[in-house]
């Protein structure tokens, strides 16, 4: 487990583009831009000098006319789709270390566990937008897969609150 979280949280700093699917659009916060137009947009639209880089594959609906945008966005949106990325990445490289630690196997665990389970909300949001209007057989493909296999990583993370090694007593053998 921890040389496979260490493995994936390499890939969100290599590879951010990996996970860009995964992260749903109702998380990511749209900043203003000065002087960025976003596409689709004229310069009168209330829409103009938003940011789009949680479009493309934003799954929330777009500003509405209120005149802000902070107003339209989800509550959850406190970070850009790139800094979300980011952030799991961390927290895997955390959760591997932790894991390895026996001091700390348990809790982190329970942590990981949680954090698979928690990602589930990006896979399936990201198999939705997949079969929606913009959605690839390409995407679909790899949606499908990748959903399902939260289930055995969460299963695996649980497990292993359990399988830490037993202590050694002081002085003893075993």
């Amino acid at each position: 487990m921890g040389a496979l979280l260490l493995a994936s949280a390499g890939k969100h700093f290599r590879d951010p583009g990996f996970y860009r699917d995964v992260v749903p659009g109702y998380l990511c916060r749209q900043d203003s831009s000065p002087g960025a137009t976003p596409s689709g947009t004229t310069p009168d639209s209330p829409t103009q000098g938003i940011s789009t880089e949680c479009s493309p594959t934003q799954s929330s609906p777009p500003p509405r006319s209120t005149g802000t945008a902070a107003a339209a966005q989800h509550p959850w949106a406190v970070l850009s789709r790139d800094e979300w990325i980011a952030v799991s990445g961390l927290l895997e490289l955390a959760a591997a270390v932790g894991i390895l630690l026996p001091p700390t196997r348990k809790l982190t665990a329970t942590a990981i566990t949680a954090m698979f389970t928690a990602f589930l909300a990006g896979h399936v949001d990201a198999l939705v937008r997949a079969y929606g209007p913009q959605g690839t057989p390409r995407r679909r493909k790899i949606h499908a897969v990748r959903l399902p296999l939260q289930a055995p990583l969460i299963l695996w993370a649980w497990s292993l609150r359990t399988r830490a090694l037993p202590a050694r007593k002081p002085g003893g053998r075993g």
